[in-house]
C-alpha cells in the first residue's frame, strides 16, 4: 500500500508550497516598504485597533510569524505596551485563518494548472524584462508566489490520492484525537509555518486519508505549534518580550484545551449548520476561524488580568540610571542645578553609548566596555540599556527640574536650568531619530552599488567618529579645551554634511544611483547631520563656562 504513495512528489509539493509562502511575504514586505511596521506600531492606540491591525496585517502578509515577530521587536524597544501587543496578537490568529479560505477555496474547488502556470510565467517573464524597476521585480515576484503556492499544493494533492484511494480507515487503530493534536503541534513546529500545516491538512482530508474530526485536531495543533516561532523570538530577551511570547502560548493552548471538549458541537456548526458535510475542505477553514475566533472572544475581555499575570511572572527589572539626582535634594539650589548638570551630562553619554552599540560600532578605549581586544559584542553591564530605559532617565531628570523650579530660586540659579533641561530633551530627540535611521541605514548597506556602500560605510564612520570625539571632550577637564574641541567638532559636522550632499549629487548626475537612492541618501544625512548638531549644542551648553559671558551658540556654518 506504501508504494502507491509518491513520498518525493509530496516533499517536492511541500518545498514548491513553502517556497511560495516565502516568495510572497518578501515580496509584500518589500513593495509595502516600512508600511506595515508604521502600520502596527502606529494603529495599536486601542485593544479594539490593535485587535484589527494584527488581523489585517497577517491578511495581507499571510504570515502570522512575521507580524508576531514584529510586535516582539515593537515591545522589545517600548514602543508598544503589553495589553496592546497581546491584542495585535490575537488579531494575527485570526488573519492567519485567511490562508486557509484561500487555499480551501481557489485550490481544490478550481483546476489549479489554469491559473498557477501562467502565474509561474507570466511573473518569471516580469523578473527579466523588468529587471530595472525594484516595484516591477517584487510584483513578479508575488505573482510567481501565488504560481508556486498553488502549484506545490497540486503536487502534495496528486501525489497522495491513488495512496488515499488504497487506505481503509476503518483497519487504522484510534489512538484518540490527542496524538493528532501533537502531530499538528510538532509538524508546525519544525516547518515553522501553520499555513503549510494547514495546506497538508487540507490535502489529506481532501483525499480521504483522515475524516472532519482528526482534522480539526491536527488545525488546534497547528495552532499551538506556531507559538514556537514566537517563543524562539523571545529567547534572551527583555522580560517584556517574554511576557508577549507567553501570552501567545497562554491564548492558544488554553483555547485548544476549551475548543477539545467542545469538538462535537463545533464539528456540528461546521458540518451540519452551515451545511458543509460534503465539503470538509470549506468546514476545515470554517473550523479553523471559529477556533480563533472563540479564542478572542474568550480572552480580549480578560487582557488586563493576562497581562498582570504575565507581570508577575516575568517582573520587570527596573534599571536604575542616575547617578547624581536621586541623592540630592532640590531645596539646596546651588547643589541641584549642579547634580542637574552631571545628571544630563550622564544622560548624554549613556545615549551616545547606547546609539554607538545599536549600530555595532568600536567604542574608544576610555569607554567603560571598549577595552583593547574586547568583542563589540560584549556589552558591560553598565551598557545593558534599552530605549525605554533612556527613556525612563528622562522623566526622572525632568521630575527633579520641575521639582527645582517649584522651589524659591534666584532668577540667575533658573536661567542655568533652561539650556541643561534643553540639552536634555535634545539627547532624547537623537536617540529616536538614530534609532529609527538604522533600518534605512541598513539597508543601503545590503544594495549591490559601490556608491551606497561607500555611503553606508561613511554615515558608520560619522557615527563612530561623533562618539569618540565625544567621549574625548568628556575626557577632558580643562573648559577652554572642551569648548575648542566642540567648535572643531561642530566645523566638522558641517564639512560632512556639505561633502556627502556633493558626493551624492554628482553620483546621481553620472547616473552611479538612482534618483529614489538619492533622496534616501539625503534622508539619512539630514537626519544624521541635525542629531550631530543636537549633540554638540547639548554638550557645549553642559561644559562648565570659562568665563561669566555666555559663549556663543554655534550654528551651522559658523567657523
Amino acid at each position: 500500500m506504501w508504494a502507491l504513495f509518491d513520498g518525493w512528489k509530496f516533499l517536492a509539493g511541500l518545498g514548491i508550497f513553502l517556497f511560495g509562502m516565502f516568495m510572497m511575504e518578501e515580496s509584500v514586505k518589500l513593495l509595502a516598504g516600512r508600511s506595515f511596521k508604521t502600520l502596527i506600531r502606529r494603529c495599536t492606540e486601542s485593544r479594539l485597533k490593535g485587535l484589527a491591525t494584527g488581523f489585517i496585517t497577517t491578511a495581507i502578509l499571510q504570515s502570522s510569524s512575521a507580524v508576531s515577530l514584529m510586535v516582539l521587536a515593537f515591545v522589545g524597544a517600548g514602543l508598544m505596551s503589553l495589553a496592546n501587543a497581546v491584542a495585535v496578537l490575537m488579531g494575527t490568529m485570526v488573519g492567519t485563518t485567511c490562508t486557509a479560505w484561500i487555499v480551501a477555496l481557489v485550490g481544490f474547488q478550481l483546476k489549479i494548472d489554469v491559473f498557477a502556470l501562467p502565474l509561474i510565467g507570466i511573473g518569471g517573464l516580469g523578473l527579466i524584462f523588468f529587471s530595472g524597476s525594484i516595484r516591477y521585480i517584487n510584483i513578479s515576484k508575488l505573482l510567481v508566489a501565488f504560481g508556486f503556492l498553488f502549484h506545490g499544493l497540486d503536487y502534495m494533492k496528486s501525489s497522495v490520492e491513488t495512496f488515499a484511494a488504497a487506505v481503509d480507515l476503518s483497519l487504522l487503530p484510534d489512538f484518540g484525537l490527542w496524538v493528532y493534536v501533537l502531530t499538528g503541534i510538532i509538524l508546525t513546529a519544525a516547518m515553522q509555518s501553520s499555513s503549510a500545516t494547514i495546506a497538508i491538512i487540507l490535502t489529506t482530508l481532501f483525499s480521504g486519508i483522515i475524516d472532519f474530526h482528526e482534522g480539526s485536531a491536527l488545525v488546534i495543533g497547528a495552532n499551538v505549534g506556531t507559538t514556537v516561532t514566537v517563543l524562539l523570538g523571545a529567547i534572551g530577551g527583555v522580560p517584556a518580550k517574554k511576557q508577549t511570547a507567553v501570552s501567545s502560548l497562554i491564548f492558544n493552548a488554553v483555547t485548544a484545551l476549551v475548543v477539545l471538549p467542545l469538538l462535537p458541537l463545533m464539528t456540528w456548526i461546521a458540518q451540519d449548520l452551515f451545511d458543509l458535510a460534503d465539503n470538509p475542505v470549506i468546514g476545515i477553514a470554517l473550523f479553523h476561524t471559529l477556533f480563533n475566533v472563540l479564542g478572542v472572544l474568550l480572552f480580549f475581555p480578560w487582557i488586563s488580568g493576562l497581562e498582570r499575570l504575565l507581570q508577575r511572572l516575568f517582573p520587570e527589572k527596573r534599571t536604575v540610571l542616575t547617578l547624581y539626582i536621586h541623592n540630592t535634594s532640590p531645596q539646596v539650589p546651588e547643589a541641584a542645578v549642579a547634580a542637574l548638570r552631571n545628571e544630563v551630562l550622564h544622560q548624554l553619554l549613556l545615549s551616545i553609548r547606547y546609539l554607538g552599540w545599536r549600530y555595532g560600532l568600536k567604542p574608544p578605549p576610555s569607554t567603560p566596555g571598549g577595552q583593547p581586544g574586547k568583542p563589540v559584542d560584549e556589552r558591560p553591564p553598565a551598557l545593558h540599556i534599552t530605549h525605554g530605559d533612556l527613556e525612563n532617565l528622562h522623566a526622572e531628570i525632568f521630575t527633579f527640574y520641575a521639582r527645582i523650579q517649584a522651589e524659591s530660586i534666584d532668577p540667575q540659579e533658573a536661567a542655568l536650568l533652561e539650556p541643561i533641561i534643553r540639552s536634555s530633551r535634545s539627547m532624547m530627540n537623537v536617540v529616536r531619530n538614530l534609532y529609527d535611521l538604522r533600518t534605512e541605514i541598513d539597508e543601503i548597506g545590503r544594495e549591490d552599488n559601490p556608491f551606497l556602500l561607500n555611503a553606508h560605510a561613511e554615515v558608520l564612520d560619522r557615527i563612530l567618529s561623533l562618539w569618540h570625539a565625544i567621549e574625548q571632550v568628556a575626557a577632558e577637564s580643562r573648559p577652554e579645551v572642551q569648548e575648542e574641541e566642540l567648535r572643531l567638532l561642530f566645523q566638522a559636522i558641517e564639512k560632512a554634511d556639505k561633502q556627502f550632499i556633493r558626493a551624492s549629487a554628482g553620483s546621481v548626475s553620472r547616473r552611479e544611483i538612482r534618483e529614489q537612492d538619492v533622496t534616501r541618501l539625503l534622508m539619512i544625512n539630514r537626519f544624521l547631520t541635525q542629531s550631530s548638531r543636537m549633540v554638540v549644542l547639548s554638550m557645549q551648553n553642559l561644559v562648565p563656562r570659562t568665563t561669566s559671558e555666555p559663549s556663543e551658540t554655534l550654528q551651522p556654518g559658523s567657523t
